[in-house]
């Protein structure tokens, strides 16, 4: 199979309704998407799998989901007025606008011996040198100016009359939230430390940078837990390296990821962000190379106490055994959901040459339908009838679909396209003998199966 392309995963995922273009009639918007049908059911799946894993089952986890709009002196406290920026150059002739450190990246990538250089370690004055030493210009080849610090926070207001508006910002994290409602979920559970609070949920950034799909975009959605622990008393290096295996394990299993195409990078100490003390990234393989998937940083105290500072409300904790009152320190695990979604189209991805079909391999309990059920004639109405009531017994308990399009082959093929692990055929057997065919997508093989039997096998294929 040829190295994989993102054009390739992009046409896939337009063609077979994972991903839309947003207000393609109107010529769309840059970075922004829509999910199709199949998008919806992946990425349900995926949060399901989250939520499932990582908070549900977890006897020291809740959950929580607080809202897109948030008082605006939180992201004062938090820091994001302030410092949420990423370098901005703009191409003199054309006006775009484009990331510094990006387009360092991509004048790197195209030197036959590019210089050892970590552009994360750089800061703007240092990029604004490199760009102007190298005559680096923009993707239409035009020269740039220098770079500068632009704040990507969403502002918005709330209000009906113009100049009594407020100023809003939409949230450029869930994490934010989750430090406001501490005090709250304290006060209105019977959680202790260590223990750590969840949740799934939109956030804004006003990027740059178009490309890449899914990857990076105006509208995502984010997954992320702060789990809250008195310093005193657990290890946080220890805790540091649960939460990666956690992670690992979540990627490498539960999703059913190659491990050869993940991998850690440890932010360096100018990378890091301000407030952590530790930061590593679990990196995937992406067709534009290894970048961020999830990231994993202890945070200490450093949001806690802004909140205190900045609000006056009592955001600490007293323990109930030694009645010592402090501020809990945080480790924070957060993942973008499109990135797991785009990460998960791209290592499903199968070109089966002998067989001539395109095969998205996804673990079977993520495939956005588990089955598709066939008549094996659509002219047959004693055969879609049978059929039909087949599609029935099994949509209460898996995903299912009903194709009848075409002739078998073709139905087999678009449902290996679209990652559908079972294909269950209604023929003239079944009438004589209650008998259906399930083929498996990854081998192609055939097995015959009594209708009266058929929900248990595909409870055990499925491991569900």
């Amino acid at each position: 199979m040829s190295e994989l392309t993102l054009d390739t995963i992009t046409a896939l995922a337009k063609r077979r309704g994972f991903v839309y273009q947003t207000s393609e009639i109107y010529g769309g918007l840059a970075s922004s998407y829509d999910y199709g049908p199949l998008g919806t059911e992946l990425l349900r799946n995926i949060k399901d799998k989250w939520w499932q894993e990582l908070i549900r089952k977890k006897a020291d986890m809740v959950g929580l989901d607080t809202q897109i709009l948030l008082h605006p002196q939180t992201w004062v406290a938090s820091g994001h007025v302030a410092s949420f920026t990423d370098p901005l150059v703009e191409d003199k002739v054309t006006h775009k606008r484009y990331r510094a450190d990006h387009l360092i990246e991509q004048w790197l990538a195209k030197q036959s011996t590019p210089p050892q250089l970590v552009v994360e370690e750089m800061d703007v004055a240092q990029m604004g040198a490199f760009i102007a030493e190298h005559k680096i210009l923009s993707p239409d080849g035009n020269p740039v100016t220098a770079p500068k610090a632009f704040n990507i926070l969403f502002e918005t207001a709330v209000g009906a009359i113009e100049g009594e508006k407020s100023k809003v910002y939409l949230r450029g994290e869930t994490a934010q939230g989750i430090f406001t409602n501490f005090r709250q979920v304290l006060d209105s559970s019977r959680v202790k430390l260590p223990f750590g609070i969840g949740q799934i949920g939109k956030s804004f950034r006003n990027e740059i940078t178009t490309g890449q799909f899914v990857f990076r975009t105006l509208e995502f959605e984010q997954a992320e837990i702060e789990y809250f622990f008195d310093p005193e008393q657990t290890d946080w290096q220890a805790l540091f390296q649960e939460w990666q295996n956690r992670m690992w394990d979540f990627v490498a299993n539960t999703l059913g990821i190659r491990a050869e195409n993940l991998c850690w990078r440890r932010h360096s100490d100018k990378e890091r962000s301000h407030y952590s003390r530790e930061t590593y990234d679990l990196d995937y393989r992406f067709p534009f190379g290894f970048k961020e998937l999830w990231g994993v940083a202890y945070r200490t105290d450093y949001d806690l106490q802004q909140h205190i500072e900045h609000s006056g409300a009592k955001l600490t904790y007293t323990d109930p055994f030694s009645g010592k009152t402090f501020v809990p320190h945080v480790i924070e695990p957060a993942v973008g959901i499109n990135r797991l979604f785009l990460m998960i189209l791209c290592d499903a991805y199968w070109e089966d040459v002998a067989n001539n079909r395109t095969v998205l391999r996804f673990k079977p309990e993520l495939a956005p339908y588990k089955t598709a059920v066939f008549p094996l004639l659509r002219n047959k109405p004693e055969l879609v009838h049978k059929a039909q009531a087949v599609y029935e017994l099994i949509a209460p308990h898996h995903t299912t679909t009903w194709d009848d399009r075409g002739n078998i082959g073709k139905r087999y093929y678009y449902q290996d396209e679209i990652g559908t692990p079972f294909c269950i055929t209604v023929d003239f057997d079944t009438l004589e003998n209650n008998t259906v065919t399930v083929r498996h997508r990854d081998t192609t093989a055939q097995d015959r199966v009594n209708i009266d039997q058929l929900l248990s096998y595909l409870h055990d294929q499925l491991k569900i």
